[in-house]
């Protein structure tokens, strides 16, 4: 793993992940996460270990999952080589934390965020190391506000590394949370990067922390101003719709899902950013001039929010 210490890397995730859970419980004020260490049996294509913490039936947040992982495999999946030919079949190490809440309350939106390092190379060769991550809103009711909030501090993050980084991760996020197959974005986006390599591997270290230590800041303000907004059966029906296209997202195609499924990972562990409850309609239209309309005519459009 060149010059950096996998230790300095695992620890930091594994603070990453109880300082997130931990505040997440404070502003819960009802549900706790339940704490599962994992580790992957001898014999198993993978190996490594982890912990899931997963909250449900929360008084703010329905479900909530944050993991954290750390494995090492013969051979690089298909969807870790796109970029990387050269790297196919190596055995690799990957380590991360990844997380989704979805609140109860409609008006407070869905977050996701990730940071990740995978460290690959044939025998004998000196290990790559690559960087990935980022976090992004999917609202149900769309605020300004919150979007500005959320995006000034995906801004600030990635400002110490370069006035480049946000727009191009922007796009990137904007790009790739993207339903093909619906043609409409998932959210509003955030910051979205992989196969991060440049300025070396501190570097690459030094961006997912900056993010990581990020979240918190840009998603806790929008769940305390949104919290308390009170909301009925349309509402709930919406939010519940509107759910079922971060699944289709997270299982069609979400490269980090196809990753841990084809390498052989944990498939509880993977599937931790499934809602609890989720509905599909058939040709559903939302009234013109709702609410719910102006969620896909005007927030599910890419646009600058700075």
């Amino acid at each position: 793993m060149a010059s950096l210490d996998p230790n300095s890397v695992r620890e930091y995730l594994v603070g990453l992940q109880q300082r997130i859970t931990s505040s997440i419980e404070s502003v819960d004020g009802q549900a706790c996460f339940i704490t599962d260490a994992w580790s992957k049996a001898p014999g198993e294509p993978l190996q490594g270990e982890g912990i899931t913490q997963i909250m449900e039936g929360g008084a703010v947040f329905e479900r909530a999952g944050c993991g954290f992982s750390h494995v090492r495999g013969p051979r690089l999946p298909p969807s870790a080589t796109q970029h990387r030919p050269e790297l196919a079949g190596a055995p690799f190490e990957a380590m991360g934390v990844s997380l989704v809440f979805h609140p109860r309350n409609p008006y407070v939106p869905t977050v996701h965020m990730n940071v990740r390092m995978i460290s690959a190379g044939h025998p004998g060769q000196e290990p790559v190391c690559w960087f990935g991550g980022g976090m992004d809103l999917t609202p149900y009711y769309g605020f300004d506000e919150d979007a500005v909030h959320f995006h000034q501090g995906c801004r600030d993050a990635l400002a110490p590394f370069g006035e480049d980084k946000y727009p191009r991760f922007k796009q990137w996020c904007d790009e790739y949370f993207f339903n093909k197959h619906r043609a409409e974005p998932r959210g509003i986006g955030g910051i979205f990067f992989d196969d991060f390599a440049e300025g070396g591997a501190e570097n690459g270290f030094a961006m997912i922390r900056s993010v990581g230590d990020a979240f918190l800041q840009a998603y806790l303000p929008i769940v305390e101003k949104r919290q308390a907004l009170p909301w009925g059966e349309r509402e709930r029906e919406h939010q519940l719709y509107r759910r079922g296209r971060y699944v289709e997202f997270n299982l069609v195609w979400d490269r980090g899902t196809h990753f841990g499924l084809q390498s052989g990972g944990r498939t509880e562990s993977i599937l931790l950013s499934m809602p609890p409850l989720v509905r599909w309609s058939y040709q559903h239209v939302p009234e013109p001039g709702s609410a719910e309309a102006r969620l896909t005519e005007y927030f599910l459009v890419p646009r600058s929010w700075l």
